[in-house]
């Protein structure tokens, strides 16, 4: 078995494990990501096909689908799905069993909040990519993730600078990037930054 799907066995053993209470899952808030909700905020039109990438507990794909999106949710866990339904059974939302490595659809809209950071480093840069290539001409990806402050023995394992950049390979442009201070075990600086795929 390879180290993704290592990764992808751990992330649904604890969903189960914690089924009748998500509290002891680290990063699962039962609340939208707040540099989400801000982003909707600030922004006045939300229209088109979203994507949500390691929906988990589904409350950012909600937060979209009021927005206004239609909303497709992933993740690798069988299990965060069952309770992403179960959570919001009136939602559009399509919330799919899908691995993003084998995920071809373009979107309007993409969020990616602290999955990129989850996956073991030799993953890194492939993770980039597709994320990046599930983005639509004129559409746009939002990204969520702590900063690496200094050395840390992951998981998860904080995006660089370098990290950051890296998605113009594939042309996306930086529009927006925010910092923001939460105390962390991890660390206390996150990154919250919005990109554009130019027409061609």
């Amino acid at each position: 078995m390879n180290a993704h799907n290592k990764a992808s066995e751990w992330f649904d053993g604890l969903y189960r494990e914690h089924e009748k209470s998500q509290e002891n899952i680290p990063w699962a808030r039962q609340a939208v990501n707040p540099w989400l909700q801000s982003y909707l905020d600030e922004v006045l039109s939300h229209r088109g096909k979203a994507l949500v990438i390691g929906c988990g507990l589904g409350d950012d794909a909600y937060a979209l689908e009021l927005a206004g999106y239609d909303v497709t949710a992933i993740d690798v866990s069988e299990s965060a799905l069952m309770q992403a339904k179960k959570r919001f059974p009136n939602s559009r939302v399509s919330f799919e069993k899908q691995d993003i490595f084998e995920y071809e659809e373009t979107f309007d809209f993409v969020f990616e909040a602290f999955t990129i950071q989850s996956l073991p480093l030799e993953f890194r840069q492939q993770m980039i990519e597709v994320i990046a290539n599930r983005v639509k001409n004129e559409g746009y990806l939002l990204l969520v993730a702590h900063q690496q402050e200094h050395k840390f023995d992951g998981p998860p394992w904080p995006l660089t600078l370098e990290d950051i950049q890296a998605f113009e390979k594939y042309e996306l442009i930086e529009h927006s990037r925010n910092i923001y201070q939460e105390k962390s075990r991890i660390s206390n600086t996150r990154f919250r930054v919005l990109y554009k795929r130019e027409k061609k």
